[in-house]
């Protein structure tokens, strides 16, 4: 495994690999942290394809009318263990986030993760963006860790250790980071990545306000079985505001507002 390049990378790094008791760089000092392993059905109707609202073509993608997964626009692609990216993906528009340490999102999500930024600091709560962008490298580096992590505290192997890994890291392509429609979002007088961030005074704004720019929280309390992937109160991802909208009052999950949509 090689050198990590940053204080945030490091911080990262050992919190996402880490799972529980996992150990968080901040600032230069440590701190421990731990990952501990409602629906109505609306119907969506429209879809995000930038400002725009599209809506769903007659007569084309599945037998229904609706669209196929490979038909959906930009930001509402799917990016999880079953719809993994294509090899050698690289996101097409990627730019820094200003007042990061080069941190990186996709170009054509700055302005509205900006703006959630900018809204959250107005009501007096203090997000700072500790993961977006992640290379196809870092992330088996991340998944690798983990990996071993379970082989070596839970006495798992092979298939095993991989699964129980993946619970908590996303397999190589499998990482919205790696496509730069997410971040991860703390509080900053709180930088650890666990269950206690949803009490946050600034996850608690987050949660509640992310639609309103365009954002969701990809992995919510009780979806664990649908998306794959553990309870995260800090992983937002990127839809669009008419998406963000309907999810959110959907109470679904992508994965399962996507199947209502396309079914």
């Amino acid at each position: 495994m090689g050198m990590l390049p940053d204080r945030l990378s490091r911080r990262e790094f050992a919190i996402l690999a880490g799972g529980a008791a996992a150990v968080l760089v901040v600032g230069g000092g440590l701190a421990h942290g731990s990952h501990p392993s409602s629906e109505s059905h609306s119907s969506p109707g429209l879809l995000a394809h930038g400002t725009e609202v599209v809506s769903a073509p007659a007569g084309s993608g599945t037998a229904d009318g609706g669209l196929t997964l490979e038909e959906l626009p930009w930001n509402l692609r799917l990016v999880n263990g079953t719809h993994p990216l294509p090899e050698g993906f690289e996101p097409p528009e990627r730019c820094d986030i200003p007042g990061t340490d080069g941190l990186a999102i996709d170009r054509r999500v700055l302005d509205d993760l900006m703006a959630l930024l900018d809204g959250a600091t107005a009501a007096g709560v203090r997000p700072e963006v500790c993961s977006a962008y992640r290379s196809h490298d870092y992330q088996e580096r991340l998944f690798a860790a983990r990996v071993q992590r379970a082989e070596q505290e839970e006495g798992l192997a092979g298939v095993d250790a991989e699964e129980a890994a993946s619970f908590w890291v996303a397999r190589p392509g499998a990482s919205e980071h790696e496509a730069a429609f997410a971040v991860d979002l703390v509080d900053a007088s709180y930088q650890e990545l666990d269950e206690a961030q949803e009490a946050t005074d600034t996850q608690r704004w987050l949660i509640d306000h992310c639609a309103e720019y365009g954002f969701i929280l990809r992995y919510p309390t009780d979806k664990s079985d649908v998306t794959g992937i553990g309870y995260e109160p800090w992983h937002y991802r990127y839809v669009g505001k008419e998406a963000a909208d309907a999810i959110t009052a959907s109470g679904l999950c992508l994965e399962e507002w996507l199947d209502q949509y396309l079914g």
